[in-house]
């Protein structure tokens, strides 16, 4: 009677020992697909076909400090993250596919308005 009892309880382990298998192959193939497909397409808010705010691009220039590139309405911002305080370094950046602006341009927004010259007001 006591190889029954012996023969039951290996088969429970041996079962078990699948079903555990079973379920953590799920979860890798699970896990597989999410990363391989992007995970984000869960998080998206449904009728958002575009969204407004990214990340471009991220460097690491020590261990507490990072320069990030992110892109908000298609108008780039160079950040500086870590440290004491965050840094707003350069923006708005045009995106790469725009035409730089002339040196005309430049001249023209960077010039000082012109003062009136003293006197009465009419």
């Amino acid at each position: 009677m006591s190889a029954d009892l012996m023969a039951t309880s290996a088969a429970y382990y041996i079962y078990a020992a699948l079903m555990l298998g079973l379920v953590l192959g799920f979860i890798l193939v699970t896990g597989w697909l999410v990363r391989r497909f992007g995970g984000g397409a869960l998080m998206r808010l449904p009728g958002r076909a575009q969204r407004r705010l990214g990340v471009v691009e991220a460097m690491a220039l020590d261990p507490r400090r990072r320069l990030v590139l992110i892109r908000r309405d298609g108008v780039e911002h160079l950040l500086l993250l870590g440290g004491t305080q965050d840094l707003h370094l350069e923006g708005p950046i045009p995106p790469a596919g725009a035409a730089a602006p002339t040196f005309e341009t430049v001249l023209n927004e960077a010039a000082a308005p012109t003062a009136h010259a003293p006197g009465p007001v009419p």
